[in-house]
Order: structure tokens, then C-alpha cells, then sequence
């Protein structure tokens, strides 16, 4: 797969699509999740999340604690938002070096890490639109296969 767009008009096409990505998530996969403010990267999450957890839990925004963490069924999700970070060393001191090799994690202002972003990471931009969201995947050769069509 090359880099493809998916449109998400409605909440409900986020959640279906979050779903078809969460199937295939395991432990030691990360997700970078690019975008402005309000693109859709924190709803992606919070599907991805209730999704893997079969149920309608609370999910906050990581926004001020930077890091939220979920036991999903002996998983570890590390959802993190590193808006507020001034250096990639910074988040390191949260424990990410650690979870990116044992937890599902998923990044929000992923540009915060330089370059010690994980190479094998699957990279999602989001992008608002006048009517609902829109979705670039740019998978590396790993994610491809796993990934299969998610227009479908």
C-alpha cells in the first residue's frame, strides 16, 4: 500500500475505521497521529481504545497529563499528546522508550519526538474538512500487509 486517503464524514466513519485498525494492533505497534488541533486525532484514540477494551469506558484527553494509560485485557495502550513538550528527551522521561516495545502507543504531535519517533510506526494525518475528517496512512513495508484495504 502506498499512502492512501480515507474521508471520515461522520463520527460513526472514525469509529468504524478506528475499529479496522485497532483489530490488527498489538503489543509494540505504535501509531503516530498527525494534525491541527480538531483534525480528529484524539477521536481516532478514544476509538481505538474502547474498541480494543469492548466497551464504553471513559477516555480523556491526555492534553494536560500528557500520558493516559489503559490495561485493556492484559494490554498496555499508552495515549499520549506531546503538544506541550519543548524537547524529545522530554518523553522520554514519561516511560516512551519502555512502552514503545511493550504497549500500544498512540502518539499525538508526534513531531515532539525528532527523530526518535519509532521507525517502524504506522503515521496517520488527519485533516478537518468542511463536512467530517480525512485520513492519510503512510505505512512503511511492515504495515502494508497488515493493513490489507481499509476503504473497504
Amino acid at each position: 500500500m502506498v499512502t492512501q486517503t480515507i474521508l471520515l464524514p461522520l463520527e460513526q466513519d472514525t469509529v468504524r475505521f478506528a475499529a479496522r485498525v485497532s483489530e490488527i494492533l498489538r503489543p509494540g505497534d505504535t501509531i503516530l497521529l498527525s494534525g491541527d488541533i480538531g483534525a480528529g486525532k484524539s477521536a481516532f484514540s478514544r476509538a481505538v481504545i474502547r474498541t480494543k477494551a469492548g466497551a464504553e469506558i471513559e477516555v480523556p484527553s491526555p492534553t494536560f497529563t500528557l500520558v493516559q494509560t489503559y490495561d485493556v485485557a492484559g494490554i498496555e495502550i499508552w495515549h499520549c499528546d506531546l503538544y506541550r513538550l519543548t524537547h524529545p528527551d522530554e518523553a522520554f522521561e514519561l516511560g516512551l522508550d519502555e512502552a514503545f516495545e511493550t504497549a500500544i502507543c498512540l502518539i499525538e504531535w508526534p513531531d515532539r519526538l525528532g527523530d526518535l519517533a519509532p521507525q517502524n510506526a504506522l503515521k496517520l494525518h488527519f485533516d478537518a474538512l468542511e463536512n467530517g475528517h480525512s485520513v492519510t496512512l503512510s505505512p512503511n513495508a511492515d504495515w502494508t500487509a497488515r493493513l490489507g484495504n481499509l476503504n473497504d
